[in-house]
Formats: C-alpha cells, structure tokens, sequence
C-alpha cells in the first residue's frame, strides 16, 4: 500500500493543523497518525490507496487557513509494522 511521511515547517502547531490533516484522513479513507514535534514541526504518517493519498497529500500541504506551510519533507518509506486500521492523533514528542 502507499505511504507518505511528510514533516510540514512553519506556523503548523496552535492553528489546527492535526485535526484539519485528522479530518482529511478520515475524507480520504488514510490510516496512519499526525503528531506536534518538539521541534515545532508537525510529523503526518500516512497510508491509503494511491488516488485517495494523493489528494490527503496535496491538501496537507496546504494545511488549514490559520496555517502557514513553509517547507514539506516528504518520504515514501513505510514504517516497519505499520499495519494502521485507523488516524490518530498522537501526543506531541
């Protein structure tokens, strides 16, 4: 199954963010988890078929209105046992 492992900079954590991407998921049938980094990133783990995880993608990185994405990094590598049924938002690290 495609994933994407994305770390969004920039005013991500106090706007929103992880319930806007929760909400996504939950439009677009993804399973994985969002959570606030210590860092002041925001860290979106997700999996999904392939057209549903482009579009959860490309609105992430918009983010919400009270957000400002600066910078996606993204990877496709999966993490070893991701065997996600559900989106969650995790604590913050």
């Amino acid at each position: 199954m495609p994933v994407s492992h994305m770390f969004i900079s920039g005013r991500v954590q106090g706007v929103g963010f992880r319930y806007f991407v929760a909400r996504l998921a939950s439009k677009y049938s993804v399973c994985g988890f969002v959570r606030n980094l210590a860092n002041g990133d925001v860290e979106v783990y997700a999996e999904g078929e392939e057209k549903e995880l482009d579009e959860f993608r490309s609105k992430v990185k918009t983010g919400p209105s009270h957000a400002l994405v600066v910078r996606v990094a993204e990877n496709g590598v999966p993490i070893m046992s991701s065997n996600f049924k559900s989106f969650d938002i995790l604590e913050d690290e």
